[in-house]
């Protein structure tokens, strides 16, 4: 490996297995996550799973339509500040505004991710491409019941292996003429458990009853940079994998997440 891939590779594995966003999320709200936690309503939980599989699913179809491999001028900022417009309403209203904020902000979030796919080489004609945008959604929170050995970035490419496998196969003998399909719904429903848990600590700091529609911006716009983070890192891995193959370097992503973990 060059030292500009090894380079590559140590920033992908501390965005992967060390995401900072729950300390972000407090630092803007003001208050520890446990705090944060308390002043989501009764009921959430059911709300919160609900939007991120509406959001998720909206996301997969703009994946699936409006993906294109010419160059596109959309940016990070772009995106960003966009998301935060959607936080904005969000901070305004809280869960109440959950089913259509949440939607429109993951739809954004995909689209950034797509442009950054792009930009490391992905073919965005392969199906399997699009549902590896949808994967980050996955990268970037925790199922609550995963434990240190489940929560890992290889595990949950693993996880989610054969789901992503039928589902490409589906879509490029079907297209996504029918969205109920069982082996899309699964995808979702996997995607949707880990994204609920990111989704949590957004909608915790804007219920924070000072955050108001500024803080509700401010979380957005940390969450999408969360998710953009997570996306550089998860195609910059496939990247080298497709350059030195996988086994080499899930070797070297497991050897640095070692190290850096005696290091620490």
């Amino acid at each position: 490996m060059t030292d500009e891939d090894v380079k590559a590779l140590g920033a992908a594995v501390h965005a992967l297995e060390h995401p900072g966003l729950a300390a972000r999320l407090s630092n803007i709200a003001g208050k520890p996550f446990d705090l944060m936690r308390r002043a989501l309503p009764v009921g959430a939980s059911d709300a919160i799973t609900a939007a991120a599989t509406k959001g998720l699913n909206a996301a997969l179809t703009v994946a699936l339509h409006t993906i294109r491999n010419e160059p596109q001028t959309g940016s990070r900022l772009l995106h960003k500040a966009l998301a935060a417009t959607s936080g904005a309403v969000g901070g305004s209203f809280g869960l109440v505004a959950l089913p259509l904020e949440l939607p429109i902000s993951t739809i954004i979030m995909l689209r950034s991710i797509v442009d950054i796919a792009r930009s490391e080489g992905e073919d965005l004609a392969d199906p399997e491409t699009a549902l590896s945008c949808l994967q980050v959604f996955a990268l970037g929170g925790e199922a609550s019941e995963d434990d240190a050995a489940e929560s890992g970035y290889y595990a949950v490419r693993a996880m989610l292996a054969k789901s992503v496998a039928e589902a490409s196969r589906f879509i490029a003998e079907r297209g996504l003429l029918a969205e109920g399909a069982p082996v899309l719904v699964r995808f979702i429903t996997q995607v949707a458990s880990r994204f609920g848990v990111v989704v949590t600590q957004k909608l915790a700091a804007q219920a924070v009853p000072v955050i108001g529609a500024l803080g509700g911006a401010a979380v957005n716009y940390a969450f999408i940079d969360h998710f953009q983070e997570v996306a550089r890192a998860h195609f910059t891995i496939r990247r080298l994998e497709r350059s030195y193959g996988r086994d080499l370097i899930r070797s070297e992503y497991e050897s640095t997440r070692r190290h850096a973990e005696t290091v620490s």
